[in-house]
C-alpha cells in the first residue's frame, strides 16, 4: 500500500472514530452523523479521482486518452438518462427485456385493480397442494426479483414443489394515484388479492408471503383481519420484513421530521409522487462503495461499460411512491413505531399483533442492512401465535433469493424463540445452503391435501393477459 492510500485510511479512520467517540450525544443523532461521515470519507477515497487512481491513469495512457473520452460520453449519457440528474449506470440496460430474459415464468394475469395485477403461474406438476400461496412483494421494487432467471427463480422453484403460486405485481403509480393510502393498499392489495386467489383456486383460505414493506403491510392486515374475525389467511411467511422499527436499518436515518417535510415538498413538486430515481438514489447511498463509487470509477474514470447483471437491472427498475401512502409509512412505522406499540389504527381498527394466532414463518438475513436480523426478530416476538424464525446468510436480497441449486451461503434454525436474537443464535443449528427447503417443509405442512393442478387459463377468473403482465413494464 502506498503512502497516499495509508494516509487516506488513517485520516478516514480518525474522522469516523472522532464522530463515534463523542460522549453525551443522542444515539440516533450520533448514528446519523456516523453514516454521513462514512459517506464523506468513502467519497474522498483516492481511487475516486483520476489523478490518484493509478489504474485509470494507466488506462488513459494505454488508450491514448480514449478511455477518458469514453468516460465523458458515459457521463453525458447518464446525465441525459437522469433528466439532468446524474443516474449512474450499473449494468447494460439494453441486455434485459422484461418477459423475454427476466420475469419469464409462464402464467396469466387473472385479476387487476388500480394498484395491482394478480399473476397466477402455470403449474409444473400434475398435482398441487390444495391451499395456494399468495406472495406480496415490496411495491418499492418490482416483483421479478422472485423470477430473474429460471435457475434462481423462486416462483419456478415453488411451482416445481407442487404449490399453486399467485404473486401481486404492484402498479408503478403516477400522479392520479398520489392520494392512495396504506389502507387502500390493505383493502385493494391484501384483501382483494387474496379474495381473487381464493375464487380462482376454489378454496376458502390461502397461505401468504410478505417481502420487506409488503410484509409490513401483510402483518398489519393480519391484525386487521383478526380484529374482524376474518380467518382467510392460513399462514403467513415474512421475508426480510419489519414490524418493530425500534432497531430498524439505515433507512431509519432518513426519517426524522425535518427530512420528511423536505421529502413532502419534493413530492408535492413532483405532482404527489416520489420519483423512482429518488428511491434508487436513497438505496444506493446505503451501499455507496458498491452501488455508486465502483461504477463511478468503472464508467467514468476507466471509460468502460458496466457488465450485464440481471440483479442490478432489477435494482435500477425502481417505482414511484404515492405521497399519502409513503408519508404514512415513514411516519407511522419508522417515526412512531406505531405497529409494535399497538397504536396503529387502520380503517378504524386498532392493530394488535399479539392477538394474531396465525402460524408465522419469519426469515431474516445475517448481513441485512435494510431489515437487520435484530429488528426482524423483535417483530417476530410480537405475534401471539406459533412463530418459526430462520436466519439466512448474506443480505436483504441474496439472503432471500438463494436457490438450493446454487449451494451458497448457509442458514440457522432454532425451534425456540427466546428473548433476544443473540440467545436464539447461541442455540441455533447451522446448515449449509439455502433455507428454502426448510421453509418448504413448514409451508407444505400447512397446504392441505393434493388436488389436480390448476391451469390459470381455465379458472373462474377470465385471464386478462399473459404473465408478467403490463403493470411491471411501466418505467418510472
Amino acid at each position: 500500500m502506498c503512502i497516499r492510500d495509508r494516509s487516506y485510511l488513517v485520516t478516514s479512520n480518525w474522522l469516523n472514530a472522532l464522530v463515534s467517540d463523542v460522549p453525551g450525544v443522542d444515539p440516533m443523532n450520533k448514528r446519523r452523523v456516523e453514516f454521513f461521515m462514512k459517506m464523506l470519507t468513502d467519497a474522498f477515497s483516492p481511487s475516486n479521482f483520476l489523478v490518484s487512481n493509478p489504474a485509470a491513469l494507466r488506462e488513459a495512457m494505454a488508450t491514448h486518452g480514449e478511455s477518458l473520452l469514453r468516460g465523458m460520453e458515459n457521463f453525458a449519457e447518464d446525465l441525459d438518462r437522469g433528466g439532468g440528474q446524474l443516474a449512474i449506470s450499473q449494468t447494460d440496460y439494453e441486455m434485459f427485456k422484461i418477459g423475454e430474459n427476466v420475469a419469464t415464468a409462464p402464467g396469466k394475469v387473472v385479476f387487476q385493480n388500480e394498484i395491482l395485477q394478480l399473476l397466477q403461474f402455470t403449474p409444473t406438476t400434475e398435482q398441487v397442494y390444495e391451499i395456494p400461496l399468495v406472495i406480496f412483494p415490496p411495491w418499492i421494487n418490482k416483483f421479478y426479483i422472485l423470477d430473474l432467471r429460471p435457475e434462481n427463480s423462486m416462483i419456478r422453484w415453488l411451482t416445481d414443489q407442487g404449490i399453486t403460486v399467485f404473486v401481486a405485481s404492484w402498479v408503478n403509480p403516477d400522479q392520479t394515484l398520489a392520494t392512495k393510502t396504506f389502507e387502500d393498499y390493505m383493502r385493494e392489495g391484501i384483501y382483494e388479492g387474496t379474495a381473487a386467489a381464493m375464487k380462482q383456486a376454489g378454496v376458502e383460505e390461502v397461505n401468504t408471503v410478505g417481502y420487506c414493506i409488503g410484509g409490513t403491510l401483510l402483518s398489519s392486515t393480519l391484525g386487521h383481519m383478526t380484529a374482524r374475525g376474518d380467518t382467510r389467511i392460513k399462514s403467513a411467511t415474512f421475508f426480510a420484513a419489519q414490524q418493530d422499527f425500534a432497531e430498524a436499518g439505515d433507512l431509519l436515518l432518513f426519517t426524522n421530521e425535518d427530512w420528511l417535510k423536505d421529502l413532502e415538498q419534493r413530492m408535492d413538486a413532483g405532482g404527489g409522487v416520489l420519483s423512482g430515481q429518488s428511491m434508487a438514489d436513497t438505496f444506493n447511498a446505503l451501499r455507496s462503495n458498491d452501488l455508486i463509487w465502483s461504477f463511478f470509477v468503472n464508467n467514468y474514470l476507466m471509460g468502460k461499460e458496466p457488465k450485464p447483471f440481471d440483479l442490478l437491472f432489477w435494482n435500477s427498475d425502481q417505482t414511484r411512491m404515492p405521497k399519502t401512502l409513503h408519508m404514512f409509512y415513514l411516519r407511522k412505522f419508522y417515526g412512531e413505531n406505531a405497529l409494535a406499540k399497538g397504536e396503529l389504527v387502520m380503517d378504524n381498527v386498532r392493530i394488535d399483533l399479539s392477538q394474531v394466532k396465525t402460524p408465522v414463518y419469519v426469515q431474516s438475513s445475517k448481513e441485512d442492512h435494510i431489515a437487520p436480523a435484530r429488528s426482524v426478530y423483535r417483530g417476530a416476538k410480537l405475534f401471539g401465535g406459533p412463530v418459526t424464525f430462520t436466519l439466512a446468510g448474506s443480505g436483504h436480497i441474496a439472503g432471500v433469493i438463494n436457490a438450493p441449486v446454487a449451494q451458497k451461503y448457509q442458514h440457522w434454525t432454532n425451534a425456540e424463540l427466546p428473548a433476544t436474537v443473540e440467545e436464539w443464535m447461541a442455540d441455533a443449528k447451522e446448515t449449509p445452503g439455502s433455507w428454502w427447503p426448510h421453509w418448504k417443509t413448514w409451508l407444505t405442512a400447512r397446504s392441505g391435501k393434493m388436488v389436480p393442478a390448476r391451469d390459470p387459463a381455465k379458472g373462474p377468473l377470465k385471464p386478462i393477459e399473459d404473465a408478467p403482465g403490463s403493470y411491471v413494464k411501466v418505467k418510472s
